[in-house]
């Protein structure tokens, strides 16, 4: 026997989702999917990872158990009811249940070392009147067994979830094969939960496997690290060009920032105003642009198919920082008149989907709320000619969250389930990265606090990386508890054996 070939058959009742889960763990598109039972028709074998040592992990896809009640009354019939039935010669075309459970059979006697065998996890247990018969054929056989709960929807908070786990573990204890019971999600699953996974079977495996299985998992966890770190990156690039980009009005056009302030709010004369709509829509379209070719990036990272999709910033709110050579004696005297309606601005920029709201000013120039205290806060930087437009620190950090939560939903996201699509994120998603990010807040506005144009992004992109790797990893954390460390764990143990 080969101690560093590791064989897992992928088990279930027919048409729950098993080639399904196996293109979302392969990364390729194997077999055929639809919506009928007996849709794989052969035992085929299909390698997920391999070493330079020469070890292999083998995943099986089945034809999965037809008639379950009916086989496991057969086989309680027969004094050695896995030998006499795999014994028999079935008919394929005459009894195509029994066939195709007769090659599910053989499969995990002949080549699993363990066995995964899918539920459809909506269902109650108590509802599912095949999961009696079917653990009972697995018992028979005696192969370490798996549970993996499917077809559990999009992502719930951790109680919630917990909660479900509990009931099909306490469901599953009776079995003695039964080995561990995970959520594991073909549409849903993250990559973290495949870590998960592999840890238990290394468990169930005899000692003499344990090796090649940790040098597999070692492998498949660089794997897909890997994919994260491009990710992380993809991410970072993207938040370094918006800070750097900027937009120049003619001054020419422009007396001053709080005249162009009050024609945001419909005082005064409109001269500048579409020059100023024409630099936000520049600004727009470019982060618009660079979020959409961001995402496809992540999509190819993560061997998925399909593009971004038209309305990438409809979830984000957006901010504008407007720096301008005002004079602040002026500033001082308009001040206490404008400082009440500054929080009201509303600029609608339709072809960026942007709205320039309450954050359109920064935080020092609200902080202060009028007098040369405006004027500080909006003439950053002395001696410039023209107004400038730029993101501000605000929409940054924001910026810095909707990627997250897109990274969030790509790693998510399923081969099996088909192309790219983007749904509305799980409602706890938001506030659990809200407040991730917001712990980091400082950190990230520092690493792009120093942007002045025509600085080289990958500066930026560099100090900004390392902060939104370790917000992503908090995030990814909180939403798996244990899993990071473990996996950690897991590799330094590896690599000291």
């Amino acid at each position: 026997m080969n101690d560093g070939l590791i064989s897992l058959s992928l088990i279930s009742h027919t048409n729950a989702g098993k080639t399904t889960l196996a293109r979302t763990l392969l990364g390729r598109d194997i077999g055929e999917i639809r919506d009928a039972p007996h849709v794989t028709i052969d035992n085929t074998a299909h390698s997920l990872i391999s070493t330079p040592a020469g070890d292999e992990l083998l995943l099986w896809d089945t034809p999965g158990f037809g008639d379950s009640a009916r086989l496991a009354k057969r086989l309680r019939q027969q004094g050695n009811p896995i030998g006499w039935f795999l014994g028999q010669v079935w008919d394929r075309f005459r009894d195509r249940s029994f066939w195709f459970s007769q090659q599910a059979v053989a499969n995990v006697r002949d080549q699993a070392d363990a066995v995964l065998y899918l539920v459809n996890a909506s269902e109650e247990p108590a509802d599912a009147g095949y999961l009696e018969p079917e653990l009972a054929v697995l018992e028979w056989i005696g192969k370490p067994v798996i549970v993996l709960l499917n077809q559990t929807g999009r992502c719930r908070p951790g109680d919630e979830e917990a909660a479900e786990l509990d009931r099909w573990q306490q469901l599953m204890g009776g079995y003695q094969v039964v080995r561990a019971v995970l959520p594991l999600d073909a549409f849903a699953r993250c990559w973290v939960q495949e870590i998960t996974l592999l840890r238990e079977v290394r468990k169930a495996l005899p000692a003499t496997r344990e090796a090649a299985c940790s040098r597999l998992i070692d492998a498949w966890q660089q794997r897909r690290e890997a994919q994260f770190d491009a990710s992380m990156g993809v991410l970072a690039e993207t938040v370094a060009r918006a800070s750097l980009d900027i937009e120049t009005l003619p001054e020419t056009r422009i007396k001053g920032a709080l005249r162009d302030l009050g024609r945001a709010m419909g005082v005064g004369h409109k001269d500048g105003d579409e020059d100023k709509a024409s630099a936000l829509r520049a600004l727009g379209g470019r982060v618009d642009a660079d979020l959409r070719a961001a995402l496809d990036r992540l999509i190819g990272i993560h061997q998925l198919a399909g593009q971004a999709s038209e309305d990438l910033l409809r979830r984000m709110a957006r901010t504008v920082t407007l720096e301008a050579p005002v004079n602040e004696k002026k500033a001082a005297l308009m001040g206490g008149a404008l400082s009440g309606a500054l929080t009201g601005i509303g600029v609608d920029i339709a072809h960026a989907g942007l709205t320039l709201g309450a954050g359109m000013l920064t935080g020092a120039v609200l902080g202060a709320l009028g007098g040369a205290g405006i004027a500080r806060g909006v003439n950053i930087a002395r001696g410039r000619r023209g107004t400038t437009l730029r993101w501000d620190d605000t929409f940054l950090v924001e910026l810095v969250v909707s990627s997250l939560l897109r990274y969030l939903a790509v790693a998510h996201y399923g081969r099996g389930r088909g192309e790219w699509r983007e749904t509305e994120y799980p409602p706890f998603w938001p506030p659990l990265v809200s407040a991730a990010v917001a712990e980091a807040s400082d950190a990230l506005i520092a690493s792009w606090s120093v942007r002045d144009p025509g600085q080289d992004p990958s500066v930026i992109a560099t100090r900004a990386r390392a902060v939104i790797d370790e917000i992503a990893r908090t995030i990814l954390e909180r939403l798996y508890p244990g899993t990071l460390d473990s996996a950690a764990e897991s590799s330094a143990n590896d690599a000291g054996g």
